[in-house]
């Protein structure tokens, strides 16, 4: 075993998330019942909700890999916008763990999960049973410059507009728009990992326009959930 593999996820303070991370990589770990003799060790940390700072973290698991017998753990964000966390944040968290560790044990900090190609094949699965006139990705947001980027090229690839939901444009601008152009039909994609407290905010917030719009038929596709298609996504970033 040369190398260990560490998930980041954001944390958060409703339980669902975290619950969904932990069956995903029970996903993982099942996979790896077809490689025996490529075992990998996997962990999961958190940028925030834990009373250890990331980087406390990191240096925790580091310490079993090289138990294990690791020499470089690679870290994968499970993060879907390049945003302030994902190219700020934890780079400084790596960094300060291999300042701590020393030459112990390398660590590499692997491209966030919503840069992954695979990622919008998953999106269209999300979308394959709803039929619909139009369909608006939403997004959270960000505050960084230059996050709409990859949302935008995703939106391009799906035959959607993009919304987010703490920055401009957001959901309702977008419905106006699409209600505007006469669509009567609007399906609702959140961009995001797992259901939560936000996207059970955007499910009110799809009643609240479904009043505002009466004529307008809305449809609200599920996040992408911990899925086998997305533990084998993680699964073919661990081995590239």
């Amino acid at each position: 075993m040369s190398s260990a593999y560490l998930l980041v996820s954001h944390g958060s303070r409703d339980p669902r998330p975290e619950i969904a991370l932990q069956q995903l990589k029970e996903l993982i770990d099942k996979k790896q019942q077809s490689y025996p003799s490529g075992k990998k060790l996997v962990g999961l940390a958190y940028l925030e909700t834990r009373p250890e700072p990331l980087h406390v973290q990191i240096k925790e698991f580091a310490h079993s890999a090289v138990i294990a017998g690791c020499n470089c753990l690679k870290i994968i964000p499970l993060f879907l916008l390049p945003g302030v966390h994902m190219m700020q944040e934890i780079p400084e968290e790596v960094a300060l763990t291999q300042q701590a560790i020393g030459q112990n044990i390398s660590l590499e900090l692997l491209p966030y999960l919503g840069s992954q190609p695979g990622l919008t094949t998953l999106l269209s699965q999300q979308m394959a049973d709803i039929t619909t006139q139009a369909w608006i990705l939403l997004a959270h947001g960000s505050r960084r410059p230059g996050f709409q980027q990859p949302v935008e090229n995703i939106a391009v690839n799906l035959d959607a507009v993009a919304a987010y939901w703490s920055v401009p444009p957001s959901l309702e601008t977008q419905v106006e728009e699409l209600v505007a152009a006469g669509k009567e039909k609007i399906a609702i994609l959140p961009y995001f990992l797992f259901a939560g407290g936000i996207t059970d905010a955007i499910a009110q917030l799809t009643e609240t326009l479904k009043l505002k719009f009466p004529a307008v038929t809305f449809q609200l596709a599920q996040p992408l959930g911990a899925s086998a298609e997305l533990a084998d996504l993680i699964w073919d970033l661990m081995n590239e």
